[in-house]
């Protein structure tokens, strides 16, 4: 849970095994407690072994009791009763992240452009880069640049240098067109909450070059696809992905001009979905509440 606020609003992200009674529990004990609802979605699946999902935003003016005293009576009265993955976030409690990126700026700029603008309501804490060819974006916007170059020999090494900086600063690393592969050391340091863009339609034209394979197939949509990155390579469970029409007179290069309008679009949707708490995630697939 993050550190309580006054003001604002809370957002309560829950899944189970779904099974009867649950959303019952939820708003009687909301109720209880004084609080207004602002919003409510929830999702169930069907099967083997059937989940329900749920996010609710409440105000927190009203309350009869603390935010956090709110936030841990609901888990010892509903998440243990119903066996729940829960947490408790607040809208006031200002997120910060990390861009990684290597030589293409589109998304990188893009990034801090939408915070600068507070399209984006997050800070970035840095951007850090195994490239120099970075930095004069970072300096434009006064964010901190950390140049960190890598070989296939130093490859740990940079790693815990990244992980030092990163460690107890951010919430949430962007790989803006970062072309390193991450190990699972790092990212089990950031559990879903390393965000990454691929430049194409997954699991359609995976690895280099991803427009030069769409050309040759003669394609008739460009793709881009935000997810969480795992251990295993562009396999992560997808936030969010977009489309748009290209014909047989697309060169190249206007497939990438189009690629990257999408890559700019999907991410920061991807990016912002996350730090408004509208992402579960539950066996490598993703429910995003709109």
């Amino acid at each position: 849970m993050s550190d309580s606020p006054n003001e604002g609003s809370a957002r309560l992200v829950a899944q189970c095994a779904k099974r009867p009674g649950i959303l019952a529990a939820v708003f009687e004990y909301l109720d209880r407690q004084g609080a207004v609802v602002l919003q409510g979605d929830q999702h169930s699946t069907d099967g083997e072994n059937p989940r329900f999902f749920l996010r609710v935003e409440y105000d927190l003016a009203g309350l009869k009791a603390p935010p956090e005293a709110v936030a841990e009576g609901f888990g010892a009265e509903v998440a243990s009763r119903f066996g729940m993955d829960w947490r408790v976030a607040y809208s006031s409690a200002r997120r910060r992240i990390a861009i990684l990126g290597t030589r293409e700026p589109n998304c990188v700029l893009d990034l801090l452009w939408r915070a600068r603008t507070e399209e984006l309501a997050v800070d970035v804490a840095m951007v850090l880069s195994n490239r120099e060819i970075l930095r004069p974006l970072a300096d434009r916007f006064s964010v901190p640049f950390h140049h960190l170059p890598v070989t296939r020999e130093t490859k740990q090494e940079q790693e815990r240098a990244m992980l030092d900086l990163l460690r107890g600063k951010v919430d949430l690393v962007v790989l803006a067109r970062y072309m390193q592969i991450l190990t699972p050391t790092f990212l089990d340091e950031y559990p879903e909450r390393v965000i990454n863009i691929h430049h194409s339609f997954l699991p359609a034209f995976a690895g280099a070059d991803p427009y030069g394979q769409a050309e040759q197939r003669g394609v008739k949509i460009i793709g881009a696809t935000a997810h969480y990155a795992t251990a295993d390579l562009d396999a992560g469970p997808i936030i969010e992905q977009d489309v748009l029409r290209v014909t047989h007179r697309d060169t190249r290069a206007e497939l990438m001009r189009v690629g990257r309008e999408l890559e700019r679009q999907v991410l920061a949707r991807a990016v912002r979905w996350h730090l408004e708490d509208r992402v579960l995630v539950h066996n490598n697939k993703t429910v995003v509440f709109s």
